[in-house]
């Protein structure tokens, strides 16, 4: 059986698709990321090869709400990838939940930041290990 990891894709909720998307078009871009497929009212999903995040309106139409204890996380290449995602989260309206530093007890320990998106939506970028070349 082949295995595979975890995860195929995330979402979150949005009220506001075009504003969310515009969001997501910046802190992505970071990452040398872009839109892979629009469902126009509806989602924008992103990704490199195929899809790994997509921002949406919620299916039974209601109200995007955020959950409390929900949070994505991405993996940064370098530490000062973590303190340009986080950066341009910050400059594109989203909100500090952690400045960029070493988290844990050792100098091994994962480089974080934490930040929410506009809609209030917690994310995580991180770097665990020594800088990509």
């Amino acid at each position: 059986m082949k295995s595979r990891s975890l995860p195929g894709h995330s979402t979150v909720g949005t009220n506001n698709l075009e504003a969310a998307a515009t969001f997501y078009d910046k802190l992505f871009a970071v990452f040398g990321v872009g839109r892979i497929l629009v469902q126009p009212g509806r989602a924008v999903y992103f990704g490199d090869k195929a899809l790994e995040f997509g921002v949406i309106k919620p299916f039974d139409g209601r109200d995007a709400k955020v959950g409390n204890g929900n949070m994505v996380a991405f993996e940064a290449r370098s530490r000062a990838q973590v303190h340009e995602v986080h950066a341009v989260a910050i400059a594109n309206g989203g909100s500090c939940e952690g400045v960029p530093g070493p988290r844990g007890e050792s100098d091994d320990g994962p480089y974080c930041a934490y930040f929410r998106d506009p809609e209030g939506n917690k994310f995580l970028v991180y770097r665990k290990g020594p800088d990509e070349v």
